[in-house]
């Protein structure tokens, strides 16, 4: 005779942080969070790192940083809200998602990223969504919950050092250009010609923001 898995009335601790998700609707077989992109732009852009310290309040927050820099939102989202609410806005939650990690972990950050994105739109802030894929097999996952046609952002930093990186980035975001047709995208880090001329092509307005380490670090970056 098989168990039936049933939700206590009180649970003592939400160890999954289903309250994320409450409210939400979802893409795919995965259920990722399905996310609602702001029409405001970023002019200026900071660190969930520094955002927590600093009173930059005219910049939108990012989260293109080591994860150990922003798990402790994850494990507390409440804590961190009223600082967030400050700032014009959030380019979602970017978790790492490597070539050589297993594809449900690939899922669960992808999931993450897009949960606490519709918790802090349920709470009033502005959100753009980032898109982050791994190896070929998260380039679909890496659309799911992101509205066609608008505004999205990429990462590049530690993304393209080597062919074989350049390589999977140039897939995954010519994929993904093809798949969402957005109108703008905002990009953190290098920005090179031969990785991003087709979106120029396509008329893709492009967004560049300089990564930190390439302003602290020029003669490495280039």
């Amino acid at each position: 005779m098989h168990s039936i898995l049933t939700t206590p009335k009180l649970a003592e601790k939400d160890v999954f942080n289903s309250f994320l998700v409450r409210n939400a609707t979802y893409d795919g077989r995965e259920e990722i969070p399905r996310l609602t992109t702001s029409n405001l732009l970023p002019e200026k852009v900071i660190t969930f790192s520094k955002a927590r310290s600093k009173k930059d309040f005219d910049s939108w927050i990012h989260f293109y940083e080591h994860d150990k820099s922003f798990e402790c939102f994850w494990k507390n989202p409440q804590k961190y809200l009223p600082i967030i609410q400050q700032y014009k806005g959030v380019i979602s939650p970017d978790y790492s998602l490597y070539y050589d990690m297993p594809l449900c972990m690939q899922i669960w950050n992808t999931y993450r990223g897009k949960a606490l994105a519709h918790w802090l739109q349920e709470n009033g802030v502005e959100v753009i969504p980032n898109v982050r894929w791994g190896d070929v097999r998260t380039f679909e996952l890496a659309c799911y919950g992101v509205e066609s046609g608008k505004t999205i952002a990429v990462g590049t930093h530690g993304c393209i050092k080597t062919i074989e990186g350049r390589k999977m980035f140039v897939a995954g975001f010519d994929y993904v250009i093809n798949k969402l047709y957005p109108q703008k995208v905002i990009v953190y880090g290098r920005m090179p010609d031969r990785i991003f001329n087709l979106a120029k092509m396509q008329g893709i307005q492009l967004i560049p923001f300089e990564s930190e380490f390439s302003l602290s670090h020029p003669k490495e970056v280039n």
